[in-house]
């Protein structure tokens, strides 16, 4: 089978075994595809955004993580709204975030009623105002798309508390010379 763009499905059109064997890349870097269990067994002590990418998975990402006993590490996001939703219908206890550009006043009561942890607005929208109101509402706020080192400065001093960045060793410098520069 074929996706839209002519491309071959991997998840439908190779095994584990010969997905093991590609190299994935972007921005000039690149990686080997792991399975879930895989990533959480070396990664799952770290704090964890998962993201998920389409529907019907968030029972097998809430039990897969269940089984590792991270739950309290992990916060279940995605741009889908009624995905993230079920997790946290189906695991009450987990941590859930939502991935928007909206953030009208409709999205925000929707989150508060639905037990959201997390809203993730795109990092170039945001204010400090923004993230202020965000806090007394009770939400974790963690920016996404923070595609540059001038937004990632911005986001940072605004009091987002997290970023989804391709770049961490340049977020955990600035913010060292952060907290430099205060002492």
């Amino acid at each position: 089978t074929e996706n839209r763009d002519g491309l071959k499905n991997l998840d439908k059109d190779y095994t584990y075994a010969e997905l093991k064997n590609f190299w994935v890349s972007g921005k000039g870097l690149f990686d080997k595809i792991v399975k879930f269990d895989d990533f959480l067994r070396q990664f799952g002590g770290l704090k964890l955004a998962i993201e998920l990418k389409v529907e019907g998975v968030y029972k097998d990402v809430v039990d897969t993580i269940n089984s590792f006993g991270i739950k309290d590490n992990v916060v279940l996001t995605s741009f889908i709204y009624d995905e993230v939703k079920r997790a946290k219908e189906y695991a009450p206890d987990f941590k859930v975030g939502y991935l928007t550009w909206d953030y009208s006043d409709k999205v925000i009561e929707n989150l508060l009623r639905d037990g959201f942890y997390e809203i993730c607005p795109i990092a170039d929208n945001i204010e400090k105002s923004d993230v202020d109101k965000w806090h007394s509402l009770g939400f974790n706020v963690r920016a996404w798309g923070v595609k540059n080192e001038d937004l990632m400065r911005h986001a940072y001093d605004i009091g987002v508390d997290g970023m989804t960045v391709n770049f961490p060793d340049k977020l955990v410098d600035y913010i060292a010379s952060k907290i430099t520069t205060v002492k």
